[in-house]
């Protein structure tokens, strides 16, 4: 029986999962979260406490990097290598990136828009975090480094006979990836930066205890336009989450919106997945896709005696530990063998020179020659004169021929020099015409930014003349019923609003609207204050 332990790796939090598989079987024997400071320590708890010190062991990529090349199909396999490596060095000059410092890996897929086109789905990770990982599991067996974006996918139950749903995979762990799969392939992996390490810091810093913020999100509960009976002291915390996953459903729905394929479901999982009602949340927002958390494919089916949200908490390592067994998509492994890896392979393969051949080596062969000129030469004593006779012409000849090369490579060096002599003096009176072209350039360029920033001024105190006013009429039609006004005030473009309503989702919605429609930029909003039944909030943000 097969065996493997995942490990999901992220900021303060290890995520791990022991999975075996006997045929088409799979079995999870321990599972867990850990919340650490030393990195080095949790691990070697883990392997202690699962019995894995001789177990495959698969962890994930922190700094993973999508890109999508796009490669007529007809070309073979050499050429679409040499294509995609040409396309990652260029985006890597665009972006002044030195491309020796990554890793890469790619998968094709075909183009669902052109036919006559593949797609290559490009992976990129850094050398620096490989050779940390590296380090830090030196002593353990590693088989497995690869990006959860792509092996989140693993814990859907694919029948490549038959034709599946599209769905999105709405991964929201330290950061947000949302991997799309269309009838049974994995065709785009999307990242979002926002995600629970935003919501976790927040309440740490409160709470000042990591473990007690993860347990604070796994026991805060969203409202929702059908749970009426949540009350505001249940709720403290939910201004340190509810920002955070409206800007992840945004751009979810943004995906879902810009996808020519109809998506059937989204599936929810990673960290947030323990925040009670968050399907719900989601259901709201997305109201044409059936959105769901997802639950590990052979544990769905395995009956009510397991408790499968404990499962779910840990889906990114179980994700991995079925990515080391096997599942999922390969090529995309950024381990790198080592000797001992390559030692067994090495041992069973046959060595040729250690076998007798049926025919006697040359070097075995006696050859004695003698040389008797009273006697007549033998054929082979004439062949060896005339070779020896023909190499020593050879090599006069060729170093004649050298001779006359070098005393024409000497000439052509002169004419080269004397060249590029002439060319030096007129690269020289090439320069001090741009130099001097140069300093005109400077001035120039003072005038106009001078212009322009007098014109800025202007248009910022004509457009600050007239923001107030439209900022007004844009909130009285935004603005809901039971909230209410007390105080408006600017600096410049910055805009400090206070508001109050006996209804605490009644100033969500007014914040959503405010940050949604666009009447702020860079909105923020500061902890309610609850006093006689009102709820008062102070909300800033930037003139558009």
């Amino acid at each position: 029986m097969a065996s493997c332990l995942g490990l999901y790796i992220e900021n303060n939090i290890i995520k791990y999962a022991k999975v075996s598989k006997d045929n088409e079987i799979i079995k999870i024997d321990s599972f867990g979260i850990k919340f650490y400071d030393k990195l080095g320590d949790a691990i070697n708890q883990v392997i202690e406490e699962t019995y894995s010190y001789k177990t495959p062991i698969s962890i994930n990529t922190n700094s993973a990097n999508y890109n999508y090349f796009y490669i007529f199909n007809l070309l073979n396999k050499k050429d679409m290598h040499s294509y995609i490596k040409t396309e990652f060095e260029s985006l890597c000059y665009e972006k002044e990136i030195n491309v020796d410092t990554f890793e890469t890996r790619y998968v094709l897929v075909n183009d669902l828009d052109d036919r006559e086109k593949v797609k290559a789905i490009h992976i990129s990770v850094n050398k620096s975090e490989l050779a940390k990982k590296a380090d830090l599991f030196s002593k353990y067996k590693v088989t497995s480094i690869t990006p959860l974006g792509l092996d989140i996918a693993n814990l859907l139950e694919i029948n490549k006979n038959e034709k599946s749903e599209n769905v999105l995979i709405v991964n929201i762990e330290e950061n947000t990836t949302v991997t799309t799969i269309l009838g049974n392939n994995i065709y785009d992996v999307t990242k979002i930066d926002e995600g629970t390490s935003e919501i976790l810091n927040r309440i740490d810093e409160k709470e000042n205890s990591y473990a007690k913020a993860y347990e604070i999100c796994k026991n805060s509960t969203i409202y929702t336009t059908e749970g009426k009976e949540l009350q505001y002291e249940e709720n403290v915390y939910l201004d340190y989450i509810m920002p955070t996953l409206f800007n992840i459903v945004g751009q979810v729905k943004k995906i879902l919106n810009d996808n020519v394929n109809k998506i059937d479901r989204v599936y929810i999982t990673g960290t947030a997945s323990v925040i009670n009602n968050i399907d719900i949340y989601f259901q709201e927002y997305l109201e044409d896709v059936k959105c769901e958390i997802l639950r590990p494919y052979f544990i769905r089916a395995v009956g009510s005696e397991i408790n499968v949200k404990d499962y779910i908490e840990v889906n990114s390592a179980i994700a991995l530990a079925l990515q080391g067994l096997g599942n999922g998509l390969s090529g995309i492994n950024f381990k790198k063998d080592s000797i001992s890896d390559k030692l067994p392979g090495w041992l069973n393969t046959e060595i040729g020179s250690g076998k007798k051949s049926g025919k006697s080596s040359i070097l075995s062969e006696k050859i004695d020659l003698k040389f008797d000129f009273k006697e007549t030469l033998t054929s082979l004593e004439r062949g060896l004169i005339n070779s020896a006779t023909g190499i020593i012409m050879l090599i006069l000849v060729y170093g004649a021929f050298s001779n006359l090369m070098t005393i024409q490579i000497n000439n052509k060096m002169g004419e080269v020099n004397l060249s590029r002599s002439k060319l030096q003096t007129q690269i020289a009176a090439i320069n001090a015409d741009k130099t001097k072209i140069d300093n005109k350039i400077v001035d120039y360029d003072s005038l106009i930014r001078s212009l322009e920033e007098k014109s800025n001024l202007q248009s910022e105190n004509k457009r600050l003349k007239f923001a107030v006013p439209t900022l007004l009429n844009e909130i009285m039609y935004v603005i809901p019923v039971n909230v209410q006004l007390t105080s408006i005030t600017n600096s410049g473009t910055r805009v400090t609003i206070y508001a109050r309503s006996d209804r605490y989702e009644q100033l969500g919605i007014f914040i959503a609207k405010i940050r949604e429609d666009g009447i702020l930029t860079n909105v923020v909003s500061d902890t309610s204050q609850k006093e006689n039944e009102i709820v008062t909030v102070r909300i800033e943000g930037e003139l558009p």
